[in-house]
C-alpha cells in the first residue's frame, strides 16, 4: 500500500514544530479510505509526544483535497453494503476529523489550489487555516444528494455563522475563492500562491516560542466550551448520510459527476 502522508517533525524553534504532508501525487489528492486512515494515524501519532507544539498540515501544491474519493474501488463498494457495514464504514471519515480535533497540538492548515467536501470536513477540523490567494473550497455534498457529515455543519457554524453556512452547504456549486473564505471566517489569514506552507510555519513559530503546557491547556479548554454541544448537535451524521446514500437522488447525483453533467433530483 503506497504511503500517502509523511510526518517531519523537530523543525521550528526547539523542534517544536512538526510538517505532515498529504500527496497522493495526482492533481486532486482525494480521500480514499486508504488515505483517511493514513491521515488519522498520522493526527494518533501526536498523541504522546510532548515535545511537539504545533502540527501544520498541507496538501500538495495543486490540492489540499478534492474530497472524499468516489472513483475508489473501496469507496465505491458502500452502494452493495448492508446498512450494518455501512454505517461501520461511514464513521472512517468522522473519526479522522475527530482525531485532528482533539490533537493537543495546535494545528494549521496550509491549503493550496482547491479545497473541495472532506478535504474541507478536515480543514475545519484544525484549529487555523491559511489559504493561497488563488485556492478555494466549495461543499458540493448536496448537489451529490448526500448531506454534510463528519461533525462539520457544527464546525463551518462556529466560524462563518448560520447564514454562510447554509449558503456553503446548500448551495452545493459555488466556489468560495479564499478572499471570501477570508471575509467569512473560514480562513485566518491569506498568502501568496505557493507560500502556505511558509506563512503556516511562521504562525507555527509562534506558537512554538510559548510555553507548551499552557497552550495545550488553553487549546483544549477552549475547544471544550467552543464544542461541548456538537456530539449533540451531529450525532446522527452517519445515519443521515447512509440513509441519503440509499435514496435515487444520491445514485443521479454520483452518476451524474462521474459522467459530467448535470444531475435531475426527483426527492426520492
Amino acid at each position: 500500500m503506497p504511503d500517502f502522508v509523511s510526518i517531519e517533525k523537530g523543525l521550528g524553534p526547539e523542534g517544536r514544530i512538526a510538517l505532515v504532508r498529504f500527496d497522493r501525487g495526482d492533481d486532486i489528492n482525494a480521500l480514499s479510505p486508504e488515505a483517511i486512515r493514513q491521515l488519522t494515524s498520522a493526527a494518533r501519532s501526536f498523541e504522546d509526544d510532548g515535545d511537539t507544539s504545533a502540527v501544520v498540515l498541507t496538501g500538495n501544491a495543486r490540492a489540499f483535497s478534492a474530497g472524499f474519493d468516489l472513483k475508489d474501488s473501496e469507496g465505491r463498494s458502500r452502494q452493495t453494503m448492508d446498512l450494518g457495514s455501512l454505517r461501520r464504514h461511514l464513521k472512517l471519515g468522522p473519526r479522522l476529523s475527530r482525531a485532528w480535533q482533539e490533537m493537543e497540538q495546535v494545528t494549521i492548515a496550509a491549503i493550496e489550489g482547491f479545497c473541495i467536501g472532506g478535504g474541507v470536513a478536515l480543514a475545519v477540523a484544525l484549529d487555523f487555516r491559511i489559504m493561497a490567494s488563488n485556492a478555494h473550497i466549495r461543499v458540493p455534498e448536496i448537489g451529490l444528494g448526500m448531506n454534510m457529515s463528519w461533525q462539520s455543519v457544527p464546525r463551518l457554524l462556529h466560524l462563518m455563522g448560520p447564514a454562510r453556512t447554509k449558503q456553503a452547504v446548500i448551495m452545493a456549486d459555488q466556489r468560495i475563492s479564499a478572499d471570501q473564505a477570508y471575509d467569512w471566517g473560514f480562513a485566518q489569514e491569506l498568502t501568496e500562491p505557493g507560500k502556505a506552507v511558509d506563512a503556516a510555519m511562521t504562525m507555527a513559530e509562534k506558537v512554538a516560542r510559548q510555553p507548551p503546557i499552557a497552550v495545550a491547556m488553553t487549546k483544549m479548554t477552549v475547544n471544550r466550551l467552543a464544542y461541548a454541544l456538537d456530539d449533540l448537535a451531529s450525532h446522527m451524521d452517519v445515519d443521515q448520510f447512509a440513509i441519503a446514500s440509499k435514496t435515487e437522488d444520491h445514485l443521479e447525483g454520483v452518476a451524474a459527476f462521474l459522467e459530467r453533467r448535470k444531475p435531475t433530483f426527483r426527492g426520492r
